[in-house]
């Protein structure tokens, strides 16, 4: 199949799809599709069929010189190229339920535009080792899985459930509204990480490195908790600080 290869000039070293035909059938088809780039400018009859199919989907769309998709392939690429994901994304809404019948109490791990490929791998990693039951991610700014993420995980991102959802507000509505606790890791408070109660079903919010949680995520947290700093360094890598935090609710869970 001509328009189904591995690309040999791609970072990523993902699988994908290029021709705007061949990404329309991809997605009628149920390949899980990590995100799709589209040659700014773009347009005509075809196009405007992706585009319908793409209306209510979890696919990202990115708008980008053509240079990048030349990058990606040498092939005629008709403009679009679609980035096949490794993994299948799974929905939070069909986790909780089934995680409450196991008869476990839920730690889930939400990520607010952690981009970072490395520090996905990282986070995964250390979620699979603590027993989270999923990672939410949103729909934009968000870490592509690909090889450097998979290698970093040690594997952990086969293994653990990744929920790609395009609102994390409304994500993290239904994640209270479930009966979990949503705690969000910031500096921008006076308590402690070892505060909140985390044998209780709990929500952990990480966010990315230079902005932190987006403000609409901390004003529905039920607990704003922070990490003690006594050095002259006042922040950790956002993977550092998850595994700090998973390593708290542990180590409650477990006394």
């Amino acid at each position: 199949m001509d328009n189904f290869r591995r690309p040999q000039r791609a970072k990523e070293n993902n699988e994908f799809v290029f021709g705007i035909r061949a990404v329309i059938e991809a997605i009628k088809a149920g390949r899980d599709i990590e995100t799709i780039y589209v040659q700014r400018g773009l347009s005509g009859p075809l196009f405007l069929e992706l585009k319908s199919l793409l209306i209510g989907s979890l696919i990202p769309l990115s708008s980008v010189p053509i240079e990048k998709l030349n990058r990606m392939t040498t092939k005629n690429h008709q403009g679009v190229i679609a980035v096949i994901s490794p993994i299948t994304y799974q929905n939070i809404e069909d986790l909780i339920p089934a995680i409450f019948e196991k008869g476990e109490t839920p730690l889930i791990l939400v990520l607010d535009s952690v981009t970072d490929v490395r520090n996905m791998g990282a986070i995964a990693r250390t979620a699979a080792c603590v027993g989270v039951h999923a990672i939410v991610v949103p729909l934009k700014n968000a870490a592509q899985i690909n090889a450097d993420a998979i290698k970093t995980s040690a594997g952990a991102l086969f293994s653990i459930p990744i929920c790609r959802h395009s609102n994390l507000h409304k994500t993290c509505l239904f994640l209270q509204d479930s009966g979990l606790q949503l705690v969000a890791c910031t500096e921008k408070t006076s308590d402690l990480i070892y505060v909140p109660d985390y044998t209780l079903p709990t929500a952990i919010i990480m966010g990315s490195e230079d902005e932190g949680i987006s403000n609409d995520l901390l004003r529905v947290a039920n607990h704003l908790a922070k990490i003690p700093m006594a050095g002259k360094i006042e922040s950790l890598n956002v993977s550092v600080a998850a595994g700090v935090i998973l390593y708290e609710a542990v180590r409650q869970r477990t006394v």
